[in-house]
């Protein structure tokens, strides 16, 4: 079993999150906190950089689901960057490929352009 590690880092975006390990029942509540934690200002893009995720679970799914909710509310837009092909398919199969904006890495995700 891998542990999640989430680490934060900015971008002229804004906040990027880079979410690596396991996403699961055990692990989403760190990914949550580390979006409580963070300063979030409306008009930036919130990024979670997903290149290094080994598997996500429904209770991971919420997380994510948590984070855009909470940016959001904030005026913050949420994107998925480098989502890998395994997670891509749970996010088709559920729609929410449609739900949040995907990017194939955090570089195109955070050009301001």
């Amino acid at each position: 079993m891998s542990l999640l590690t989430v680490t934060a880092r900015s971008a002229a975006t804004g906040p990027v999150l880079e979410v690596a390990g396991e996403l699961d029942h055990m692990t989403a509540p760190d990914l949550r906190r580390a979006v409580h934690h963070l300063a979030l200002v409306a008009g930036q893009l919130l990024v979670l950089d997903l290149t290094n995720l080994e598997f996500c679970d429904s209770s991971g799914i919420s997380a994510l689901l948590a984070a855009r909710n909470l940016a959001t509310e904030h005026g913050v837009g949420t994107a998925l960057a480098a989502v890998p092909a395994h997670i891509t398919r749970i996010l088709r199969i559920t729609g929410l490929d449609r739900v949040f904006t995907l990017h194939p890495d955090a570089s195109t995700a955070t050009d301001p352009n």
